[in-house]
């Protein structure tokens, strides 16, 4: 094997994620993506060495959601999870960064944001800024890494593609551009152990001071009709509407006027009911 053929180490950040529907926890969607890049990675260069990393409270519920990452390490050899033991509501970034200089791989794989907590998005960047390692974001592919240089794809918005190359140790973030993870296997996921180390916890002072609560559906936009020219606007302003469910209101008072336009836009979702 050639020298810039050999394999690198790939530390893969993994979070408990929340089901959009149910709210129960489960693995993170753009984690697992970021786990399945990176056991290609490995197929891709032989001789790769993958490894879960996760900071939080050691807890039923999470560690349910932190197997399926391990579900979908069958034939990879990837047979443990590293977790870094700490009270919830700790800041995980002091944490993650001590551990990975302490034995920093070549590569550090997360997903663009977390779907609890905070979920702003900042964590790669404080994480980067700490390590001073180089940071990509966006990450859709890794196309080749030789002599401590990787060549990355960089997704762009409207399906637009960005070639990269930055010099190792780096961090890279990945979102919906990237591949779509894999089932997990329930039987290697029950196999699979669990390594938590208790570590120092430091208070998310940043957390602690927010106030959270159930996020409100976003309102409804009213049709809009777009119309090149003069003609096919007038013809839509004639048209019939659609549903005969209108109705014309004369000789009204304001404020019956008002409550009129009130219930139309809480029945077309633009203001909430209630």
């Amino acid at each position: 094997m050639r020298p810039e053929e050999q394999g690198i180490d790939v530390a893969v950040l993994v979070s408990v994620g929340r089901h959009p529907i149910t709210g129960r926890a489960r693995r993170a969607d753009q984690d697992a993506r970021g786990l399945e890049l990176a056991l290609g990675l490995e197929r891709q260069l032989p001789g790769s060495r993958v490894s879960l990393l996760h900071a939080g409270p050691c807890a039923e519920e999470s560690e349910a959601a932190l197997r399926g990452y391990l579900g979908m390490s069958a034939g990879t050899g990837l047979e443990t999870l590293t977790l870094l033991e700490q009270a919830e509501g700790s800041d995980a970034i002091p944490a993650l960064a001590e551990h990975l200089a302490a034995a920093p791989p070549q590569l550090v794989i997360t997903g663009a944001r977390a779907e609890r907590g905070e979920g702003s998005g900042l964590l790669p960047y404080a994480l980067a800024e700490r390590l001073g390692w180089p940071l990509v974001n966006g990450l859709a592919a890794v196309e080749k890494i030789e002599k401590g240089v990787a060549t990355l794809l960089q997704a762009l918005p409207r399906g637009q593609r960005r070639r990269l190359k930055v010099r190792l140790p780096a961090i890279v973030s990945v979102d919906a551009a990237a591949p779509v993870a894999r089932q997990s296997a329930f039987g290697p996921a029950r196999r699979a152990g669990i390594e938590a180390t208790p570590v120092p916890a430091e208070p998310d002072r940043e957390l602690a001071a927010w106030q959270l609560a159930p996020a409100r559906k976003r309102p409804k936009r009213l049709k809009i009709v777009k119309a090149a020219s003069a003609r096919e606007r007038f013809k839509a302003a004639a048209a019939k509407a659609e549903g005969g469910g209108g109705q014309v209101l004369t000789d009204v008072t304001p404020e019956q006027g008002a409550e009129a336009i009130l219930k139309l836009l809480k029945e077309e979702g633009v203001l909430p009911r209630g």
